[in-house]
Formats: C-alpha cells, sequence, structure tokens
C-alpha cells in the first residue's frame, strides 16, 4: 500500500519493523510467544483494518520445510469456525553471511524463514488460559470441548479424512474475551489418503493414542487426545505428569493404564465422558457422536439458576412473555447449514403462527439469510412449508428441509398442545383461482395430483407411525420408559427418514416436469 506524506504525518510508522512483500501485513516488535524455532509477534492488517498473528519459523531441515507447506496448504483450504483461519504465507531465503554460494550442497542448508499470517488469539492457547484462570466453572470448559468437538467433525467429515494427530491444550486456542475456541498447529496433520499414507508415530507422548504405536491408526486417534486435552482443562496437570519420561509414558498406553490426574476428577459425569473418548478405538465414539452426548447438551436446554447475569437477552425476553404472545426458538445443525427456526402465536385464538427462518453457512462463505411465514394451523403441515422453501434462495438441502419440518413441527406442538402433526391435512384446503394455487403451493394446476396423493400417503405414514407408538403405550402400561423412549426413538428416526425421501422425490417430479416442458416449448 503506498503511503502519502498526510499519511505518515497522521500516523507513526515507526513502531512497525516489518512488512510482507505485498504490503498489506505490518509487523510490531511485539512477541506474543516464542518457541525452540518459532516466534510469534502482532501483526496489523491495513487492508481490513484488524490486528492478526505474525508467525516466523526459521529452519534449515528441508524435512521441516516440507512440514511447514504441508501445514499452510491444509490450512489455506480450511473454512470453519473453529479451525485458526490462515490468511498470507510467504518464505524468505535468509542472507549467507559468506556471501557466497559454494555449492548446491551449501545452498540447500541455507536457512529459511516461513512467514504466516493467522487470526490473533488475544488470551494465548487454552492451556496458558487455564493455567492463568485457575477456577473455571464446568459450563466454561463444556463450551470449550464443544468448540473442539465442532472443529474434529469438520476435519473428520472430510474425504478423505484429515487427523490432526497432535491435539493438545498447547494446540488450541481461546479468545477470552468472548470464549471462543479454534483448533490450530495443523503441521502433523494427515490426509488418510491410501495406499501412499504414511501411519507414523506422531505427536506428543502424553497424548498419543494407543493404536498409534502400532502404526494403523483413523482419525479416532484425535478423540483420544481430546479426552486427555478435556482432563488437563478440567484437573489443571498435563496428562502422565507422574511419569518420568516418553518411555514410562509408553508402557502405561499401551497396558491401558489411565493417567493418575483421572482419578482427581470427582464430577462422576465428567469422568464418564473423559473415559468415553479413552476407551479402544473399536469402541470410542466419534467427535460428531460425542457433540450429541447429554453430558454436553445438558447446559444447553436450560440456564443454571445460579448464572442468572448470563442468560441470553433473548431467552430472556422470550421467558418474560406473556401467555398472550408466545415465543420459542429451535437450532438445528446440518451438515451445510446452521438453522435457527423461531415461532410466535399472538394468543390462544389465533389460527397463525408466525415462523422465521436463519439459515447460517457454518463455513462462512455466505451471509445469513432469512425468511418469514405464516403457519395456518388448520391447512398446512410441515412438510409442506418445508418443501416450499426449497425455492426460496436459501441454499437447503434435502436434510436441511427435512430438518426444517422437524423443527417446525417441534415448536407448533409445543405452542399448541393440542394440535397434532399426523393428523389427515389435505396439502392445502384453500379453495383457489388457478394463478393464486401457484403461490400457495396446493397443486390446483394440472399435473399435481400426484402431488396431493404423495402428501396424503406422507400424512397416512406419519400418522400410522404416531398411532403405532401410541398404541404401544397404552398396551404395556408396565412398559419400562427406557424402552418405551428406545422405541419411540427407531419410529422417529424412520420418519424423518421417510420425510428426506419424499422431500428427494418431490423435487425429482419437479425437475422431470420442468425438463418435459422445455422439451415441449422446443417442439412447438
Amino acid at each position: 500500500m503506498e503511503r502519502t506524506e498526510s499519511d505518515t504525518s497522521e500516523c507513526d510508522y515507526d513502531e512497525f519493523v516489518e512488512q510482507d512483500p505485498a504490503g498489506r501485513y505490518f509487523r510490531y516488535d511485539d512477541v506474543l510467544g516464542r518457541g525452540a524455532f518459532k516466534t510469534v509477534y502482532k501483526a496489523f492488517d491495513e487492508e481490513e483494518g484488524i490486528e492478526v498473528a505474525w508467525s516466523k519459523v526459521k529452519t534449515e531441515d528441508e524435512a521441516e520445510l516440507q512440514r511447514l507447506f504441508s501445514e499452510v496448504n491444509l490450512l489455506k483450504s480450511l473454512k470453519h469456525e473453529n479451525i485458526i483461519k490462515l490468511f498470507s504465507w510467504w518464505v524468505v531465503e535468509d542472507d549467507d553471511d559468506n556471501g557466497d554460494c559454494k555449492s548446491k550442497k551449501n545452498k540447500k542448508k541455507k536457512k529459511k524463514t516461513v512467514n504466516m499470517i493467522t487470526e490473533l488469539f488475544t488470551s494465548g492457547s487454552l492451556k496458558q488460559y487455564r493455567k492463568k484462570h485457575t477456577h473455571v466453572e464446568i459450563k466454561a470448559i463444556k463450551k470449550w470441548a464443544r468448540q473442539i468437538l465442532k472443529g474434529l467433525s469438520y476435519l473428520h467429515c472430510h474425504d478423505p479424512p484429515i487427523v490432526h494427530r497432535d491435539l493438545k491444550c498447547d494446540n488450541v486456542f481461546i479468545n477470552g474475551f468472548n470464549g471462543e475456541v479454534k483448533i490450530g498447529d495443523l503441521g502433523f496433520a494427515l490426509v488418510m489418503q491410501q495406499p501412499t499414507t504414511e501411519f507414523r508415530v506422531i505427536g506428543t507422548p502424553e497424548f498419543i493414542a494407543p493404536e498409534m504405536y502400532d502404526e494403523e491408526y483413523n482419525e479416532l486417534v484425535d478423540i483420544y487426545s481430546f479426552g486427555l486435552c478435556l482432563l488437563e482443562m478440567v484437573t489443571c496437570e498435563y496428562p502422565y505428569k507422574e511419569c518420568r519420561n516418553s518411555a514410562h509414558i509408553y508402557k502405561k498406553v499401551i497396558n491401558g493404564v489411565m493417567p493418575a490426574s483421572l482419578n482427581k476428577v470427582k464430577d462422576p459425569q465428567v469422568k464418564q465422558f473423559i473415559e468415553k473418548c479413552l476407551v479402544p478405538a473399536s469402541m470410542r465414539l466419534s467427535a460428531m457422536e460425542l457433540l450429541k452426548d447429554p453430558f454436553l447438551a445438558a447446559d444447553d436446554s436450560r440456564v443454571p439458576k445460579s448464572f442468572p447475569m448470563e442468560m441470553d437477552s433473548r431467552s430472556v425476553k422470550e421467558s418474560s412473555t406473556s401467555s398472550s404472545s408466545s415465543i420459542l426458538e429451535c437450532q438445528r445443525s446440518t451438515k451445510s447449514n446452521e438453522l435457527t427456526l423461531r415461532a410466535k402465536r399472538n394468543s390462544d385464538s389465533s389460527n397463525t403462527i408466525a415462523l422465521t427462518l436463519s439459515v447460517a453457512d457454518p463455513r462462512g462463505r455466505r451471509g445469513k439469510k432469512t425468511i418469514e411465514f405464516d403457519f395456518y394451523l388448520d391447512s398446512d403441515t410441515a412438510i409442506s412449508i418445508a418443501g416450499e422453501m426449497v425455492d426460496q434462495e436459501l441454499g437447503l438441502s434435502t436434510e436441511d428441509v427435512s430438518a426444517v419440518a422437524e423443527l417446525i413441527d417441534k415448536l407448533v406442538m409445543k405452542l399448541v398442545p393440542k394440535w397434532k402433526p399426523t393428523s389427515s391435512v389435505a396439502y392445502c384446503s384453500c379453495t383457489t383461482t388457478r394463478s393464486d394455487a401457484t403461490k400457495c403451493g396446493c397443486g390446483a394446476n394440472s399435473g399435481d395430483s400426484s402431488k396431493n396423493s404423495t402428501i396424503s400417503s406422507m400424512e397416512i405414514w406419519k400418522s400410522f407411525s404416531t398411532s403405532s407408538i401410541c398404541s404401544l403405550q397404552s398396551e404395556s402400561s408396565p412398559m419400562d420408559k427406557h424402552r418405551y423412549d428406545h422405541l419411540k426413538a427407531e419410529l422417529d428416526l424412520i420418519d424423518a427418514q421417510y420425510q428426506q425421501r419424499f422431500v428427494e422425490l418431490v423435487k425429482m417430479k419437479e425437475e422431470a416436469i420442468r425438463s418435459a416442458k422445455k422439451k415441449l416449448v422446443g417442439v412447438v
């Protein structure tokens, strides 16, 4: 960026000691962190007007250089709210002190500095932050754990999966002002591409999963490391601190001996969750499955009475509204979107519920989109309303549509307890003209009779699934609650799968009709 004389008169640029080749990033002399080969400085991004982190790694080892290249190339491709962002990078070859290049061999050994510009984390690593703040409630630790698992789930859901291989609190970074946590330092990350993938023992001994020593492993090694990260977060103690050296740690790990610090965890729920992560690989849950664990979900459903000031202002507003104007909100994450649905009923006598759907991309590739619509209790169904959203340019997948339908059912049932989503309501009971029918999607135009019949069959199925579970409950009054819940969950899953297939069929049918119309126009 070119500077004028007036610019320099207003700001003193002497505090900057270095700039990148493009002239966008300017480095301060303030050191944020220092290691054996790596130094992290505070820097400034003139284009965005934000502070960033400028890392400088000096090396003359070709293998180390290749590892750094792998890290920056991987970071460039990753876009997730819980993975550290890489903005820019470049390599500088340090000047030769002798001023000559005697041979190719000497030239190869010349030191190089890899420069990386990443997000700035004001509070450093999670390990540093936890040491600074020794008294932290389990609620906060759960929030950190959820964010780490979301980042791992993103890495592991790639095709092929990406394995971090060196997950520990030193490599997880936090912004203390908002509790935002992100995974960094992917220098040892592995893309599971076979047969070229080289499975080696890599990482920090205290956090290495036992199967890694056999050099046959998958992404679940990160879950083992995550469990030990969580243990460190809870106890403020490095796992296997009691061991004298790496060989001692290895012996304990391969024999299934847990770190001594695990016995310091007094909360049985916390201990049980950590142990879930440390079981043998064949029994270990994935990051996505752990995110659904009741241990992590517990705090989402209610706000503890002991922390009234931490209640979200939106939640306060909702809970304080009178019965004449009830507002509820639900959230759901799918593979492609974060869905938030809000439902409002102005009065108990109202036949309409105002719904607001927000769709956000968790990877930040596009902005949040919001749509408002009314749900008529006497004529609409959740799947019909959700199906109409496919044409609203919201970027919804079939999985999203199915999730939205489920959220609508859930909120409407809470607002109107007597309302039954499974009742055999016609797709659209309104009497309309041909033009109106197109807007409301009632299928009055020709060729939509199959759509009506498909909807009807779906309603029959939903009615069947609900009546089945109700009959199970009524016929077996002494039935164990756990067994009943298990059966209900199975039917709910079948119902959700049916809804998803239905949406796919409707879309296929509409595409076929459009294709046929194009052919017809071409013939005419």
